[in-house]
């Protein structure tokens, strides 16, 4: 069953289980402006919401994945005020930690340059799977500007030592470099793009639903509890899933070899 949800700017669709997020001004190559960072908090919210849900992807309209913030919308921002300012780039940072936050599973599907915040849409994102024509660049130093709504999601995938690299460079990235700085998990030919993408959505969804909200929290949590507490805390975690009724049906599926019910079509 399918449904989509009007946007001015991006496209948002459901189906199969599936939310598909589409960044949609491919005349400017899918930058990104005041209207889009509201209507993409909109649709994470929305998808948050859904309990039907096990996958988003997250890819872009046309040619590009996201050429960053919008000239256009830049321009004006010359004129805020401080409060103006701030309360535009609370917005913006606040897109991004809905989207780094989702409880599901997210995929990049990079068809494209991935520019500035581009690259920060990128990076929130748990799997990133790149055509061999992306590339992505940290540019916002060209402009006497910091990548800083996006360094929390950048710095955790690429780590100190290319951020520095890349953060005062500007350097553009082809797909390549940036799998080998871990921005990127794959890189494929264009014409393997979604067929790379479809089967990974077929791993992530014979999956737990549950387990796998509780992997990303895990991967929240972990680095920053305690030595002494973090044994306690990860003992919690898994006595409570192996009590959950998706542990025991997982194990029960795996001693009866059946797939368990969450495997089952709608």
């Amino acid at each position: 069953m399918s449904s989509t949800r009007d946007y001015q700017t991006i496209k948002l669709k459901f189906h199969d289980r599936i939310a598909r997020v589409t960044l949609n001004r491919p005349e400017v190559r899918n930058a990104f402006n005041e209207t889009m960072i509201s209507e993409m908090t909109d649709a994470f919210k929305t998808i948050n919401k859904q309990a039907n849900l096990r996958v988003v992807v997250l890819t872009g309209e046309g040619k590009g994945f996201c050429a960053g913030a919008d000239l256009s919308w830049m321009k004006s921002v010359i004129n805020y005020t401080y409060e103006e300012n701030l309360q535009d780039s609370q917005n913006l940072a606040d897109m991004f930690e809905l989207m780094f936050n989702c409880p599901l599973p997210t995929i990049a599907r990079v068809n494209g340059p991935a520019i500035g915040g581009g690259t920060g849409m990128v990076a929130v994102c748990d799997i990133v799977i790149a055509s061999e024509k992306a590339a992505f660049s940290l540019s916002e130093v060209k402009l006497g500007l910091v990548p800083a709504c996006i360094s929390p999601y950048v710095i955790r995938r690429m780590g100190d030592k290319n951020c520095r690299e890349y953060f005062l460079t500007g350097e553009r990235l082809t797909a390549e470099k940036a799998l080998a700085a871990g921005l990127v998990n794959r890189v494929v030919s264009e014409d393997k793009l979604d067929e790379v993408v479809n089967k990974l959505i077929a791993q992530l969804t014979s999956s737990g639903p549950n387990a796998l909200a509780w992997c990303k929290q895990l991967l929240a949590n972990v680095p920053s509890i305690p030595d002494k507490e973090v044994g306690t805390y990860t003992a919690e975690v898994i006595t409570k899933l192996r009590m959950s009724d998706e542990g025991q049906e997982g194990m029960k599926a795996f001693f009866e070899k059946r797939k368990p019910d969450w495997c089952k079509d709608d």
